[in-house]
């Protein structure tokens, strides 16, 4: 089955070359002219989302707001600005590439090749990353058969982390998943948990800080 890519795109002549380089690449290309809210079942086989950010109806960057509260799907986003504080912002929004126009189809379609080669962390129960086997139903990290102590916070941030190994996750998504708000949902609490975390993984993973944006979990040859 071609895989399937998700276009949100208002530009018609744009879009139509996008899609159709995206099918001469034996891709499925769904197209959408306008923003909206997206629900899991507009997702059903959907394997990247390539998101412009300017568009009628729902700005590009609020959908990738609220679709990364429940999906991990990856996102290209696209924008006509190439200053430094939008690509950051978008990547701290849970963006995985960000390409500004204009651009040759050709280029998106390469770039959409060379992410979906990058593995995605399944929704499964257990993630093994890093030489460690996350078990999210148990709640157990092992390293072998051994098993690794962590606190609650401590754990539920290795998963946030190992769900998308080797990419940036920000310190905001960190926040909202891992801390109680009404106890230590604030960043610098979290920075606090990510050393103690760093501590107990030792020499078996990296929690790399991502400057500017949040951590990202490495094994230690690299992401």
């Amino acid at each position: 089955m071609a895989p399937r890519v998700l276009l949100v795109e208002d530009d018609g002549e744009l879009g139509a070359q996008v899609v159709a380089q995206l099918t001469r690449a034996g891709f499925e290309a769904v197209w959408w002219r306008e923003g909206r809210r997206v629900v899991e079942g507009d997702l059903a086989g959907v394997r990247l989302v390539v998101l412009d950010v300017m568009l009628p109806g729902t700005w590009g960057l609020d959908m990738l707001r609220d679709l990364r509260a429940w999906s991990d799907v990856p996102v290209m986003v696209l924008s006509a600005r190439n200053e430094t504080a939008d690509k950051v912002r978008a990547l701290q929004l849970g963006a995985d590439d960000y390409m500004t126009k204009p651009f040759w189809p050709e280029e998106l379609v390469e770039r959409v090749r060379a992410r979906l080669r990058r593995p995605v962390m399944a929704r499964g129960e257990v993630i093994e990353v890093a030489g460690l086997t996350v078990d999210r139903g148990a709640r157990t990290v092992r390293v072998g058969e051994e098993r690794l102590e962590l606190t609650r916070v401590e754990f539920d941030l290795l998963c946030a982390l190992a769900e998308r190994a080797g990419e940036a996750v920000t310190r905001r998504v960190l926040v909202e998943r891992c801390l109680d708000p009404d106890r230590d949902g604030t960043e610098r609490t979290l920075d606090v948990h990510v050393s103690r975390l760093r501590k107990k993984l030792g020499a078996l993973a990296v929690v790399e800080t991502v400057w500017g944006i949040g951590y990202r979990l490495a094994s230690p040859e690299g992401p």
